[in-house]
C-alpha cells in the first residue's frame, strides 16, 4: 500500500484554509490549476511510497515510538509559496518548526529502520499543498494573495500514518483518497 507519515491539521485550521482557497479559486486563471481537496490536506513528514503489507506493523510500531519521544508542539499555517516553477502551490507553516523537523526526521528514520525502500533524501520543507499543475504555471498572484493568510494556531498532538489511494477512474479532476491507518499520540504515555 502507498503510505506516508503526516500531521493532520484540525477542523478549524482546514476551515480557515478552505475559505482562503475559495477566494484563490476566483482569481483569473485558477481553472488552470488542479486544486487539492480539503479532506486530503496534511503536512507530509515522510513519504514511504509503496510499502509491503508485511512491513506495516513494524513501521507503525516505530512511528508510535517516534511520536512518544516527541513532545506536543504548536503550529500555524501562514503565507504560501511554490515549488517547481509553479507546479505546486502551498500554504506555509510557522511555529515550532524545529520540533516539526525533528518529528519528520524520526518518521523518515522509522521507515528506513522498518525496511521501507526510500528514494533520495530531500531536505524537509514544511508545507501544505493546495494546488498543482502538470506544467510550469505562473502562481505568483496566488502566492501574493496567500501572503496575508494566517490560520488559527493549534497544538500538534499526534502523528498519522496515512494510506494514499490514487485515482483510477481517469475522470478529470478526481482527487486521491486518503485513509488514516494509525494515529500515535505525541509525548510519553501514561
Amino acid at each position: 500500500m502507498r503510505l506516508f507519515a503526516a500531521v493532520l491539521p484540525p477542523e478549524d485550521v482546514t476551515a480557515a484554509l478552505a475559505a482562503e482557497v475559495a477566494a484563490l479559486r476566483k482569481l483569473p486563471g485558477a481553472e488552470g490549476l488542479r486544486w487539492t481537496g480539503r479532506p486530503g490536506w496534511h503536512l507530509t513528514l515522510a513519504f514511504y511510497g509503496e510499502v509491503d503489507d508485511d512491513l506495516v506493523p513494524d513501521l507503525s510500531a516505530r512511528l508510535e515510538r517516534a511520536a512518544h519521544r516527541t513532545a506536543p508542539f504548536g503550529l500555524t499555517l501562514r503565507g504560501g509559496g511554490q515549488f517547481g516553477h509553479g507546479r505546486a502551490l502551498w500554504a506555509g507553516v510557522e511555529g515550532d518548526l524545529a520540533t516539526l523537523r525533528l518529528l519528520a526526521d524520526r518518521a523518515e528514520s522509522a521507515g528506513r529502520r522498518a525496511g521501507v525502500e526510500r528514494g533520495e533524501h530531500r531536505r524537509y520543507k514544511p508545507h501544505l499543498s493546495v494546488a498543482r499543475s502538470r506544467n510550469a504555471y505562473d502562481v505568483r498572484p496566488y502566492v501574493e494573495a496567500l501572503d496575508a493568510f494566517t490560520s488559527p494556531a493549534w497544538t500538534v498532538t499526534d502523528l498519522a500514518l496515512v494510506r494514499s489511494n490514487l485515482p483510477r477512474s481517469g475522470v478529470p479532476g478526481e482527487q486521491p483518497r486518503y485513509e488514516t491507518v494509525a494515529r500515535s499520540p505525541l509525548g510519553a504515555s501514561g
